[in-house]
């Protein structure tokens, strides 16, 4: 399964040790993997993440190493902190109202913030763990860096696992605290990130540590090893014709995004709401759509710097509109679907057209590149979901081709699809992902020691 590792070693992003090039046998090896899965009512839906960690898991077991795994769960409050701190938007709930409720406002909002150490906890992952490597002693510790995580990391022996509690239960996490990192560091003979995911974050658990120079030796795992070798490759040394496709909602998301690809990819494909500010910007009117009209000018300027560096950009010629945009969002909805050039003024775009959906197929099909980043329209809603189903299909058709997933809402859909196995590779990091299209360094990839 580590063949393409190899085969793209190149990439000058891989230029960064792996747990291959380490002796881990006896050493505690603190792993920094990506735990953040969904759950309801403490049962995980989908353990995609968990499996995705197991290679570097079971690799350091079998060598002998001592295994401390370290994540973050969801966006908690500092519950295991002394003193628990509200949320930017529970702070201006509280500013907003008449000064004599405010003191009773923030003693509920406190008290239900506390019960986040029961709904984001990262006990269930313990327990599935152990599910997931029978012979292996898995401990949960209740704590990150408190004295529950100190005395089960003490008592670890090679071959063992502790998974400490939920590293956002503290504010150190996020806010790069010295102590925090150091006591995290006190864990660790090598630091091993494995989290793609959050690779783009310099927090304590994904960069810091190493950053402050409290860990020497750290490596990635094969999961981050996979990511980086097979994306950077495929935009450091693409196989032609390399077409990128991006959607989604807004151009201000993806803004550098499209001027790096731009200079990377032969063609450019543009879906989704972000679209529709392209075709505002060609002097199309677009009725209700999604526009972001302080980037009218940059999309006139990408346009421009296609056309001068000779790259195809493709954009809808035809939509699918409804009257007012779903509510619910999976709502059944009426649609009509529109040229591009006659868009009702009463009427919003949410899908690609039928003709946008064999163009954007016809230009998948000659690729030998592709790398896909955002949905092309309201895939959450069946009705809307064609045009992200129809570049699915043809990504998923094409024959010879790298097909790349950018993470995120384009991973949701093409597994929700059931494309998902006819991928080359499906990324687990959509920010990640989106800041390596980018070209931007990611913090967690940074940190990493370099190969001698």
């Amino acid at each position: 399964m580590y063949y393409i590792v190899e085969k793209n070693i190149r990439s000058k992003l891989m230029n960064k040790k792996s747990i291959r090039d380490v002796d881990v046998a006896g050493k505690r090896c603190l792993v920094r993997v990506d735990f953040n899965v969904p759950m309801k009512d403490g049962v995980i839906t989908d353990e995609n993440r968990i499996n995705g960690a197991l290679p570097t898991i079971k690799y350091l077991l079998e060598h002998g190493a001592k295994v401390i795994l370290c994540s973050h769960l969801g966006k908690p409050h500092n519950v295991l902190d002394e003193k628990i701190k509200l949320n930017k938007k529970e702070k201006a709930k509280i500013e907003a109202l008449p000064e004599e409720e405010r003191a009773a406002a923030t003693e509920e909002l406190l008290e239900k913030a506390k019960k986040d150490i029961k709904k984001f906890t990262l006990k269930p992952v313990a327990d599935r763990l152990a599910e997931l490597l029978p012979g292996v002693k898995v401990t949960f510790a209740t704590d990150t860096v408190g004295a529950d995580a100190c005395a089960k990391v003490a008592a670890v022996k090679p071959g063992e696992i502790v998974l400490l509690e939920n590293t956002r239960f503290n504010a150190g996490e996020e806010a790069r605290d010295k102590e925090f990192c150091k006591k995290l560091a006190a864990f660790a003979d090598i630091y091993v990130n494995d989290a793609f995911g959050t690779a783009h974050r310099s927090h304590a658990s994904t960069a810091a540590i190493v950053e402050y120079g409290f860990v020497k030796t750290a490596v990635c795992g094969f999961l981050i090893e996979k990511e980086l070798s097979v994306m950077a490759d495929a935009l450091e040394h693409p196989v032609r014709p390399f077409v990128a496709i991006l959607g989604g909602a807004k151009v201000a998301d993806k803004l550098n995004v499209i001027s790096n690809l731009l200079e990377k990819c032969d063609t450019l494909i543009i879906g989704g709401g972000m679209a529709y500010t392209f075709i505002k910007a060609m002097g199309k009117e677009v009725g209700k759509s999604l526009v972001d009209d302080t980037k009218i000018d940059y999309c006139k300027e990408m346009m421009a710097k296609a056309e001068k560096l000779g790259k195809k950009m493709l954009f809808p010629i035809d939509c699918v509109t409804v009257a007012s945009f779903p509510d619910p969002i999976d709502a059944p909805v009426e649609t009509l679907v529109c040229d591009i050039d006659h868009i009702p003024a009463d009427r919003e775009s949410c899908d690609i057209g039928p003709k946008t959906r064999e163009l954007y197929a016809d230009a998948i099909k000659s690729a030998k590149t592709i790398i896909w980043n955002g949905p092309m329209g309201v895939f959450e809603n069946p009705i809307l979901a064609e045009g992200t189903k129809a570049v699915a299909k043809a990504m998923a058709e094409v024959k010879g081709a790298t097909t790349i997933i950018g993470g995120g809402d384009s991973a949701a859909a093409v597994a929700q699809l059931g494309y998902a196995d006819k991928m080359t590779h499906i990324s687990t990091g959509g920010g990640a992902s989106l800041e390596l299209f980018e070209g931007k360094k990611l913090p967690g990839i940074e940190c990493l020691n370099d190969k001698d």
